[in-house]
């Protein structure tokens, strides 16, 4: 049963993982030049590094001694280097944040405006409407109040703690399942902490990621053979209170959780019913995680129906099926007609029936074929943009949207302001990094390991959560990037072994036999 679950796992897997792939690659963000689709093309910026690649590229292959200088330097080496380009890249986010650090708008706004405005009406409807983002303002609220600041730049700082924590938990986790695999992880969390500007973006997205980094490492150490009974204990609460930490920061994210809860219920099941020795301990465990979850819960549920920090009115808050309803609307987006009848009907019930009422509608007129075409166009939506949709919200930088030019944080801007004359570069990039990120994850199919099965499974869910629920961009991704970062990481040597054959199979004139006298390639 086992080795059929991790088959149809694989199956599912790579059928929504080469359609992301595919999605990837078309997206007009890799428009070179003039961009109509997206209004921001690209610059000789762009022109002049895919030059300078092409120029190492055919230097590597063709000079003998820069092709040996290169392999030492990142492959002989890179246990040393690996390490020094991440804390080039950790020195360059703060340069970054230090010079560039705006306010930002939509619901990380309101969450900053509560800070300084507690008794605005419209922000006190916003958090009873919004109940979701209350545990984020009263987090955000305790570190202004230990630091005794409220500015934007602090909670940058503070944002590109969170992420690059993150960062050490998914590295620390990659040591544990296969620490050969860990200067790639480290070349991999480089490449994807250049071109992440979400962190000076202080929200759910970025803020949750350490948590769910957190108790994916929790899970390893418990796991690990060599680890002692008591590290494992401490590890596995661990594991429980990031997990309920997580679901109150941003439910979705504890998506690999559930995953995790699946995996081991169906060990306990098979050691039952093998009468394998300590079956029964399993069962146990499982119970007592049960038991921490629910009392973790319920805590942090009084704590925040007692807090009085924000006068609120919780019946206000907007029901599941309204995320639902509204992830069938349009492209499956956000929806402003849903958001203010959520806002205008007085009572739950009310709410509540007005999603319905759309969501049987908007099924209906879709028809099932309909709904199936739907749901490509919105896994489309939901994984394409490399940039995590970037400047694609409603007011995402709250100041003028065309930056000056003067000075360097001038310079820096035009990558990432909405009239920015180098936006289309910064997409261009980030977009090509997606893609060879994706091909990693994509074609490392052969590695089947226990933890990168269960990592293909939490992607699935994932997946699965932003074609129900409300998507149509791709920033819900970001809470999910541990999933992907792992996986990449443990899967790197299984898809560039796949791109060598591949590769000697095109060399060879599409003779196997051929690519077989060459030698093995693996």
């Amino acid at each position: 049963m086992s080795k059929s679950i991790s088959k149809y796992i694989l199956i599912l897997f790579n059928f929504f993982i080469f359609l992301t792939f595919f999605f990837a690659l078309t997206s007009p963000n890799l428009i070179l030049g003039d961009n109509q689709a997206t209004g921001a093309g690209t610059t000789f910026f762009t022109t002049f590094w895919l030059l300078l690649f092409g120029i190492i590229l055919v230097s590597f292959k063709t000079f003998r001694k820069i092709n040996l200088f290169l392999r030492y330097i990142f492959i002989t080496q890179r246990s040393k280097t690996a390490p020094i380009l991440l804390l080039i890249v950790i020195f360059w986010q703060i340069f970054f944040v230090c010079t560039v650090h705006p306010a930002i708008g939509f619901d990380a706004g309101a969450i900053h405006q509560a800070l300084t405005d507690r008794t605005n009406p419209e922000i006190r409807a916003y958090y009873s409407i919004n109940y979701n983002n209350l545990p984020l303002l009263l987090v955000q609220h305790l570190f202004a109040q230990i630091f005794a600041t409220k500015t934007w730049l602090f909670f940058d700082l503070l944002t590109l703690f969170f992420v690059d924590l993150s960062m050490i938990f998914n590295l620390l986790s990659v040591a544990l399942v296969d620490r050969a695999r860990l200067a790639v992880a480290m070349y991999l969390h480089s490449s994807w902490l250049l071109l992440f500007p979400m962190i000076i973006v202080p929200y759910t997205d970025t803020w949750v990621l350490p948590l769910v980094s957190g108790y994916l490492l929790c899970y390893c150490l418990a796991k690990h053979k060599d680890t002692s009974y008591f590290v494992r204990s401490i590890a596995f609460i661990l594991f429980c209170l990031l997990l309920i930490a997580a679901y109150f920061l941003k439910p979705s994210a504890i998506i690999g959780g559930i995953a995790i809860g699946l995996v081991e219920l169906l060990l306990a099941a098979a050691k039952i019913k093998l009468k394998k020795p300590y079956r029964w301990c399993s069962l146990g465990v499982i119970l007592f995680a049960g038991i921490v979850l629910w009392g973790s819960h319920q805590l942090i549920e009084q704590r925040l129906q007692e807090q009085k920090y924000i006068q609120i009115d919780a019946t206000r808050a907007i029901p599941a099926i309204h995320f639902i309803s509204m992830g069938v609307s349009g492209d499956g987006g956000y929806n402003p007609k849903d958001a203010l009848a959520m806002a205008q009907l007085p009572t739950k019930s009310a709410r509540i029936a007005y999603s319905k009422k759309k969501l049987v509608e908007r099924l209906e007129k879709k028809g099932f074929w309909g709904y199936v075409k739907f749901l490509l166009k919105k896994h489309q939506a939901n994984t394409s943009d490399g940039s995590f949709a970037w400047v694609k919200e409603g007011h995402f930088i709250a100041e003028n949207p065309k930056p000056h030019k003067r000075g360097l944080a001038g310079q820096l801007k035009q990558f990432i302001y909405l009239y920015g004359t180098r936006l289309g570069d910064f997409r261009f990039a980030a977009q090509v990094w997606w893609v060879i990120f994706l091909v990693l994850i994509a074609l490392g199919w052969r590695e089947r390991g226990s933890f990168v099965q269960l990592l293909r499974l939490s992607l699935i869910g994932s997946f699965v959560y932003l074609l129900l629920f409300e998507g149509g961009r791709s920033r819900y991704l970001i809470q999910f990037l541990p999933y992907f970062l792992i996986l990449a990481s443990l899967v790197s040597q299984s898809s560039l072994i796949t791109v060598k054959n591949l590769a000697a199979f095109l060399w060879s004139n599409g003779s196997p036999e051929s690519a077989t006298q060459k030698g093995d390639i693996e």
